[in-house]
């Protein structure tokens, strides 16, 4: 039995009561109002306002360039569509890293100009003191461990993350600081599916995969699901449509119809 039927709004206690009841939790990326209430009407259990907007709505090759203005204005029009789940805002690089108190000052931008409900943040023990300044304010935090795509140019490489023993260890650990400090969550992106079990049997939040195996819910970047975008496939992503291809064609049978005349016909002119 579904312990959050539509009517009832999802909180960060309710994803922790779906954990103990074995319910997945869905995810999925929103960046404008009009997504966000398609999803929020589906029934997806939270909605991640994710930096990926520089990817996907921006067009940059990485998450780096996204600001704290640029966050805020996504997150503001999500929040704005949505009425039951969850909604989460990506602190962005830059906004969180080596300076607490920028930290605190960021995320509470993000909860009184949004409107949101929780704010992420990726890395483990050396952002920890970020972490706790912001949920000593009160602002719900979820972690992220693995692949954090924002220090893509530390790594060099989307590779999958943690597969020797040395970093496996130090995402464990991390995972545990962070509920520990207070997380209510953790998002783990592609590392292998045994140690994202391991992770998610140990803590006691819910654990997220985005190719991180069968975990305690799963989330995937909204464009990427639909196949709006079509150069990025990597192993975790299931493409459930093909508007990339299905946007093309209608887009092409309305220019015919501009170009021929057809459109608009007699019906459809005041």
């Amino acid at each position: 039995m579904s312990v959050t039927p539509k009517i009832r709004a999802v909180t960060t206690y309710r994803l922790k009561e779906m954990k103990l009841a074995g319910e997945k939790i869905s995810m999925l990326t929103a960046y404008d109002y009009t997504m966000a209430r398609i999803l929020d009407n589906a029934g997806i259990d939270v909605i991640l306002v994710g930096d990926s907007a520089a990817n996907v709505v921006a067009g940059y090759q990485t998450t780096v360039p996204m600001t704290l203005d640029d966050m805020i204005y996504h997150g503001r029009a999500v929040a704005r569509g949505v009425e039951r789940a969850l909604v989460v805002v990506d602190l962005p690089f830059g906004t969180y890293q080596g300076d607490s108190k920028n930290a605190l000052h960021s995320a509470v931008r993000i909860m009184k100009e949004t409107e949101a409900d929780a704010v992420k943040i990726e890395g483990g023990a050396e952002i920890i003191e970020s972490v706790e300044r912001i949920l000593s304010a009160g602002i719900p935090v979820m972690g992220h461990l693995g692949l954090t795509p924002q220090s893509i140019n530390k790594y060099g490489t989307y590779a999958v993350r943690a597969k020797e023993a040395e970093e496996a260890d130090k995402l464990l650990s991390d995972a545990r600081l962070l509920e520990k400090a207070g997380c209510f969550g953790i998002v783990l992106e592609k590392i292998p599916a045994t140690l994202g079990r391991k992770v998610a049997d140990e803590l006691s939040i819910p654990v997220i995969g985005i190719g991180g195996g069968s975990v305690d819910g799963q989330v995937l970047v909204s464009y990427d699901m639909l196949g709006i975008t079509d150069e990025f496939s990597p192993r975790f992503l299931r493409r459930y449509d093909d508007l990339h291809s299905r946007m093309t064609n209608a887009f092409k049978r309305y220019i015919e119809d501009v170009k021929s005349g057809d459109f608009p016909n007699e019906s459809e002119c005041y």
